[in-house]
């Protein structure tokens, strides 16, 4: 009887038999199991055939929150498995292959990236990678411009807006990202007692902020504009000399380009403080330092060029066709990219999603500080996106 019939949560013995059975590996095969996969909503398994090498990674969603037992939409993961499968098309050399998908049992079989490293890891061990503003900015371009309907046919892309509709993930952004950190309305977020005053004159107290804040809430939840990946953040991305892959786009439909944009940019931000506070000063924190501000840098503006020349090769409404439109809605996007960057980087800060830059700090002292400079980071971003319009002025507003 094939037990693979009904969803029921695997273990790492289930994986390796999984393979077996679906034909992935040989029944003769001598496999071993782990599950490598530490995150709150899946399970992760690699099975690897030590005689030959082959291996693969089995991503499960299970129907309950691993922390709390909250149940949860098994359709996530189809939604996960069709945009990998899209963006292998988009941009195949940045995203794990896809060998099977299994909407019964909820399960990925992809491609094993472990040659590749967490890039949030890495970059707290204070590496470089000379190539990342470049190939991050390549699989935002040809990842999210092929999706809006300057390109797609019209109908095929309401036709894609109702396929990738991800309400329980995105009421989770809407509430962990866009209101709790301003309001605290759900009594969750997590500010340490030195910073309690801070947070609330800056950030609960400031009805200013408010307003933009709901603006770029508005924005998320009803600016269908491209299919995003929904949580780019530097531990979705994986990478090496050789290297990138951009992994767990579950979180996707469609959204405003800029969410994307922003969750990278502003990612970045939590090394380049953390590092500045806590890294040993000499010559390898300088070299770290500045690369990763030219990074930040380099990506707002490299974005900005690769999305000119794509948009001219592929966009052929005549409408559209019109430098004007063109560069009004770039702008638009890169506005909304700062201001989602300020988002993230303020949520990550007082929300209860942190982040190990955070986190890890046990220096109190130096603790208030990296949070103080990076919550006025992320205000800055909110209320002045519409007045950065270079990379540079990224920087120049913060580091």
């Amino acid at each position: 009887m094939n037990k693979y019939l009904e969803h029921f949560r695997m273990s790492a013995a289930d994986a390796v038999e999984y393979t077996k059975y679906f034909g992935i590996f040989s029944n003769e095969a001598e496999l071993r199991g782990e599950e490598i996969g530490d995150g709150n909503i899946n399970y992760i398994f690699r099975v690897v055939e030590d005689k030959t090498g082959k291996s693969v990674v089995l991503k499960q969603a299970d129907k309950f929150l691993r922390s709390s037992g909250r149940p949860l939409d098994l359709d996530r993961s189809r939604i996960e498995a069709e945009i990998l499968k899209l963006e292998g098309e988009y941009a195949p050399e940045f995203v794990p292959e896809i060998y099977r998908y299994d909407n019964i049992m909820c399960v990925i079989v992809m491609e094993d990236i472990s040659e590749y490293k967490n890039l949030r890891k890495e970059l707290m061990d204070g590496k470089i990678f000379k190539n990342f503003a470049d190939e991050i900015s390549s699989f935002l371009v040809d990842t999210l411009l092929p999706t809006t309907d300057l390109v797609l046919d019209r109908g095929e892309k309401k036709d894609r807006v109702e396929a990738f509709i991800n309400k329980e993930l995105c009421d989770i952004s809407e509430c962990l990202v866009f209101t709790e950190p301003y309001v605290n309305d759900r009594n969750r977020n997590i500010v340490i007692p030195e910073n309690m005053e801070f947070v609330k004159k800056y950030l609960y107290d400031d009805k200013e902020l408010h307003v933009e804040a709901a603006k770029l809430k508005n924005n998320f939840m009803n600016n269908a504009q491209a299919l995003i990946h929904g949580d780019l953040h530097s531990g979705s991305i994986f990478i090496n000399e050789k290297g990138m892959k951009v992994i767990d786009p579950e979180f996707s439909f469609y959204g405003p380009m800029g969410y994307d944009i922003g969750n990278v940019i502003g990612n970045l931000f939590f090394p380049l403080i953390n590092r500045k506070y806590l890294m040993e000063d000499g010559e390898k924190k300088k070299r770290f330092l500045e690369w990763l501000s030219k990074t930040i840098s380099d990506i707002f503006d490299i974005f900005v060029i690769k999305f000119h020349k794509k948009y001219k090769e592929i966009v052929k409404d005549p409408l559209y066709v019109n430098e004007e439109f063109e560069n009004w809605y770039l702008n638009q996007i890169m506005a909304d990219s700062v201001g989602a960057a300020g988002m993230e980087i303020i949520r990550r800060v007082v929300g209860d999603s942190k982040v190990m830059e955070i986190t890890s700090v046990t220096d109190v002292e130096k603790k208030v500080e990296i949070e103080r400079e990076l919550i006025k980071i992320g205000i800055k971003f909110i209320k002045e996106r519409y007045n950065i319009k270079s990379g540079r002025e990224l920087i120049l507003k913060t580091y």
